[in-house]
């Protein structure tokens, strides 16, 4: 591929709207033009100018082990030479099924699906068929997909956009979805069919949950008799060996998969008891389908990964990554700015200030840093030195076990350069 960014943008423009097909991947909120990726490999992407970046995108958390590992390549030329889709049942979904349900105690049965959205809309509809109730509880600034439902006060690109919810939402399609703020238990009643929540909140940038938040959505809950779904399309063996589960001592009713389980295709699950899954078609009441559900690359690749993975990897990266968040905070407060970089596991936000903050608890809080005029310099400053992060205040940093020990202390120097310059404008 030749030519530049901006002309390979303008061809977009005119063939798809607003030139991407993710607003995430759009420059609106930091400006400029997006850079047009061509090739990836481990920690690094190159665009069509022959650009190479350090890449802390990492397909926003679905690359684990980075882009094009070689294990993970030849499990997909193996797979696609044996064909692509058939529309029929193949040994590699109960393979991924299996490799899933036996890293998550409680997590018996799983349903393939195509994208974490559909996982999430699925599992919705699971809850409701299952427990008889209409209302749905999530909690603001959490991003669970596009589906009607959910998509009031989203965070991740609902937010970058600046938008409350989506126009084409009508009143009747969230007119049983309730809001809460993350962080607080709330109280519920025997209307509520689930509480969707995501066990750490990634998608508005990084809010780690408060000791007890978790244990009292499963207690409150278990008093009203509503289900608990964790939307892990995320944190789902990004964040631990066992996932959330296993992280932070929590059982759900329902899990919600993506991103890692592909290994860099699209994909998603949800899951969880025998007999909750009972209420499924072809079994139940309950229908849900999808053509390419299990896709046989997909469920190659997410094998694969989920194959290499070992619990070990989780603490080398935890590690790593607690030492890169330490530092990076110190590098950039030299500057005359402030920062917090929260870390959960592997997962790690960062929000910039002009004076001394805490990192925060809720979406509001958030919204006060996110919107504060500091991302954009900095994300532009850092790109401009090869460091590509999300072109969005509300995404997190994504550290993939193919980032070295050099590649994070180099960010480290660039952060803070970057930060000077923008301390000085």
């Amino acid at each position: 591929m030749t030519g530049s960014n901006q002309s390979w943008f303008e061809r977009a423009q005119k063939v798809i709207p607003g030139g991407v097909d993710s607003p995430v991947r759009s420059f609106r909120s930091v400006g400029g033009t997006p850079y047009t990726v061509v090739s990836g490999s481990g920690a690094y992407v190159v665009d069509v100018e022959g650009t190479r970046y350090l890449d802390y995108v990492q397909s926003y958390g679905a690359s684990l082990f980075g882009h094009a590992h070689p294990d993970v390549v030849a499990a997909l030329q193996t797979a696609a030479a044996r064909g692509t889709t058939f529309g029929a049942p193949t040994p590699g979904e109960v393979q991924l099924a299996e490799l899933m349900t036996a890293r998550v105690p409680g997590l018996e049965q799983v349903r393939l699906v195509s994208s974490g959205t559909e996982a999430v809309m699925s599992a919705v509809r699971l809850a409701r068929g299952a427990t008889g109730r209409d209302k749905i509880l999530k909690f603001d600034g959490c991003y669970h997909g596009h589906s009607d439902a959910l998509l009031v006060a989203g965070g991740s690109g609902v937010a970058q956009m600046g938008l409350p919810g989506s126009a084409g939402v009508t009143a009747g399609a969230v007119g049983d979805t309730i809001v809460a703020p993350y962080n607080v238990v709330p109280t519920l009643d025997d209307s509520v069919a689930a509480v969707l929540v995501e066990p750490v909140a990634a998608n508005m940038n990084l809010v780690v949950p408060n000791d007890g938040f978790l244990s009292g959505l499963r207690r409150e809950c278990d008093r009203v008799g509503a289900l608990l779904i964790f939307d892990e399309v995320i944190t789902g063996f990004r964040l631990a060996f066992g996932g959330a589960q296993e992280y932070f001592g929590v059982t759900p009713d329902i899990w919600c998969f993506g991103k890692v389980i592909g290994g860099g295709l699209p994909v998603g699950a949800f899951g969880g008891s025998r007999e909750l899954l009972r209420h499924l078609a072809p079994l139940g009441p309950v229908y849900q389908a999808g053509t390419l559900s299990g896709n046989p690359l997909a469920t190659a690749a997410g094998s694969k990964v989920l194959e290499m993975l070992t619990p070990g990897d989780y603490v080398d990266l935890s590690a790593r990554v607690a030492t890169f968040a330490d530092n990076l905070s110190i590098a950039i407060a030299s500057t005359g700015l402030y920062a917090a970089t929260p870390v959960a596991g592997p997962l790690m936000g960062l929000y910039l200030s002009r004076t001394s903050f805490s990192p925060p608890t809720n979406f509001d809080e958030v919204k006060v840093l996110c919107e504060n005029g500091l991302y954009g310099p900095f994300f532009h400053a850092m790109l401009e030195r090869g460091v590509a992060l999300a072109p969005g205040a509300y995404e997190i940093l994504f550290v993939s076990l193919a980032h070295s020990e050099d590649d994070l202390a180099r960010t480290v120097e660039l952060a803070a350069e970057s930060a000077k310059a923008v301390a000085r404008s």
